[in-house]
């Protein structure tokens, strides 16, 4: 590679500012809640023709519960050469019609919308850097970069983490395309998993006045094993259990014969999440004449800073450098897909937006720094296979 790539590869998105705002627009009028078919259908297929215009091969996958994935990798990809995954997703928590309360506008170099920082942007960034290299001269990676952008993500990726996995068994390395962390836009190198369970108690009815002796609540069971659950928040550590809704009972004057509770887990370790998985599903009834079932699991297991993951964030650490520009890491409390690839492969998360409002009516992401982003991004699809671009101990 040439030593003024991270030059021409600035000049060219420096030079495409106004194109970057203008797909970033496009996307987010296409708006694409999770668990919509033919809203995602659309906005799948105005990125399988971006992906087009740029020389790559789009093809969508029909998805079983989900509205599909788009795969897209270089019309010519040399044959025994290692691939490189770049990971996003196109559903957006906002239904159709948000649009209306949460207009696209653009003031003061900032960027705002339903979907826009998480995460249309990442994607736009993704489709720009692999433009950048192409105008730099760069006809061919040492490393092939192949996008897999889901639309299930929001919802829990179920649909799509079969083909995440199988695409990261054999990948070089993951660059995932969610946005960057906090206002200095950090990227992501740990993620805490996450876990959800479904608590659910029997008991037996009767009349809460004249027969009480007769029933056993179970609603008095599921108060003794929410604070059980509770008692397995540890701050120091980063865990975190909130139990998030509850139901049960038929009336104030019926002894509650079945209740339910919904459980948010946060883990920071593969070892925390197999002892609070152990525990809660260790959980037994206390109250005479009740019963406990519980289902569920930590099904996203968290992102560690491996000493593989960390050999990533060195390589980023640099490109920033070479382009002149700063960088941080920060862990996060919310999981992604990249907490799946990094079981397989190394993984560097956060490679998005950089902005505020994630889920919120805020949502928003500073213009300028899409093209410092997408210019890392490039930098990196150029690096050499991992093990020759950082070697082991350095």
């Amino acid at each position: 590679m040439s030593q003024d790539l991270p030059r021409r590869i600035l000049e060219h998105l420096d030079g495409n500012r106004a194109e970057m705002a203008a797909l970033l627009e496009r996307l987010v009028l296409c708006e694409s809640p999770s668990g919509d078919p033919a809203s995602l259908a659309r906005v799948l297929e105005l990125l399988s023709d971006a992906f087009a215009q740029r020389r790559f091969r789009p093809r969508i996958l029909t998805g079983n519960e989900s509205g599909g994935m788009l795969l897209a990798m270089p019309d010519s990809r040399p044959r025994h050469r290692p691939h490189q995954l770049l990971l996003g997703h196109c559903d957006t928590v906002w239904p159709v019609g948000t649009l209306a309360t949460m207009p696209v506008k653009t003031e003061d170099g900032t960027f705002w919308g339903p979907g826009s920082y998480d995460m249309k942007a990442g994607l736009v960034q993704g489709l720009f850097a692999i433009e950048a290299l192409a105008s730099a001269g760069v006809d061919s990676l040492p490393v092939t970069p192949v996008f897999l952008i889901n639309s299930d993500e929001e919802v829990g990726s179920h649909d799509s983490t079969r083909v995440i996995t199988r695409l990261a068994r054999s990948a070089d390395r993951c660059f995932v395309l969610e946005p960057s962390l906090g206002p200095d836009g950090d990227l992501k190198t740990a993620r805490k998993g996450v876990g959800r369970f479904t608590i659910t108690v029997k008991g037996k009815a009767a009349h809460a006045g004249l027969d009480p002796g007769k029933g056993a609540s179970a609603i008095l069971e599921l108060s003794h094993i929410i604070q059980k659950l509770f008692a397995l928040n540890d701050p120091e550590k980063g865990i975190t259990v909130n139990v998030g809704t509850i139901d049960g009972g038929l009336g104030p004057n019926v002894i509650a014969p079945q209740s339910k509770a919904s459980v948010d887990v946060r883990v920071p370790t593969q070892e925390d999440a197999e002892r609070i998985e152990k525990i809660i599903h260790g959980i037994r009834a206390e109250t005479p004449g009740t019963e406990v079932e519980i289902e569920g699991g930590v099904r996203r297991p968290p992102m560690e800073r491996t000493p593989r993951n960390q050999r990533l964030w060195q390589l980023a650490q640099r490109g920033a450098e070479e382009l002149g520009i700063e960088i941080e890491q920060a862990a996060a409390g919310g999981g992604s897909d990249g907490n799946t690839t990094s079981q397989f492969a190394p993984t560097l998360d956060g490679l998005g937006a950089v902005g505020a409002g994630a889920h919120a009516v805020n949502e928003h992401l500073v213009l300028d720094k899409m093209v410092e982003r997408s210019a890392l991004l490039a930098r990196l699809l150029s690096f050499p296979p991992l093990d020759d671009a950082v070697p082991s101990g350095d």
